[in-house]
């Protein structure tokens, strides 16, 4: 695969063919997110060891949405062909994605430790006085007001984002690379570095369609209150995150040539990255 650069507008059309791939297919992709949530939730319930698992096993979850996109975009059926696809590759293509979901849990642990030593016991303390009904709103101004609290925030924003570019693009390059877990991270942190105009539009476009569904939110909320508005919100929740996922393979497609083969635009190639 060769690198390629794409102008800062090609972030907003990431976004766009994301959102026609959904409602191209919008029951495939809805049993998608379901099947993976159905994953999630029997993991989740494991103690320790099924938090552990869905950390490990985040990359490939990102694969899939990447897989049924790719597919979508190609005219075919997302589901159950993803998961078919998946699962029809060799060894070689799913252990270099597990030791990069191995690599991804080593990170977060190590991001969660940092976490708590600069927050001590600040985001407790701020929680529990949340919780009080006898806490006054000066209290909780105060816990709030903690230095440590709002660094700890300011953290998890920072390292969630440092985390975000080596593993954005790794698994597609794992994947249809053919490339170890190491080489897919630093290739992944070149691609975004090369089109980070592109990436920076990219998220100012997810931003302004979080507040859209924002303000839709709160007029639904208004008209029929919050209790009925509950299924609203979850129904929201479900869409944005799935075109997100499905964003994704567009943003891989708009970086790597071989990868974007039918997707539009004409950007200039640059060096390969698997030699």
């Amino acid at each position: 695969m060769k690198f390629l650069s794409v102008p800062p507008g090609e972030g907003v059309a990431w976004v766009r063919r994301a959102f026609q791939a959904f409602f191209r297919q919008p029951f495939g992709f809805a049993g998608l997110f379901a099947a993976c949530a159905l994953i999630f939730f029997g993991l989740i319930v494991i103690p320790v060891v099924g938090e552990a698992a869905l950390i490990v096993l985040a990359p490939i979850g990102t694969l899939i949405f990447m897989i049924a996109a790719r597919r979508t975009a190609a005219g075919e059926r997302p589901m159950p062909g993803a998961f078919v696809e998946l699962l029809a590759r060799p060894r070689t293509r799913l252990v270099p994605l597990l030791k990069l979901g191995l690599v991804y849990l080593v990170a977060v642990f190590g991001a969660v430790l940092l976490i708590a030593a600069v927050e001590g016991n600040s985001l407790a303390a701020f929680l529990d006085a949340v919780s009080n009904p006898q806490t006054t709103p000066e209290q909780s101004a105060a816990r709030l007001a903690d230095p440590r609290l709002q660094f700890g925030f300011l953290l998890r924003i920072g390292l969630g984002a440092l985390l975000s570019v080596p593993f954005w693009h790794a698994p597609g390059l794992v994947w249809w690379g053919g490339q170890s877990w190491a080489k897919a991270l630093f290739f992944s942190t070149v691609a975004i570095w090369r089109n980070k105009g592109a990436f920076a539009v990219y998220g100012l476009v997810w931003i302004g369609v979080g507040l859209v569904f924002a303000m839709l939110l709160g007029v639904v909320i208004a008209l029929l209150g919050e209790q009925q508005a509950r299924f609203v919100a979850t129904s929201i929740f479900f869409f944005v995150s799935t075109v997100l996922y499905a964003s994704l393979w567009f943003t891989f497609a708009g970086c790597f040539a071989e990868a974007g083969a039918g997707v539009e635009p004409e950007p200039e190639a640059g060096p390969d990255p698997s030699s």
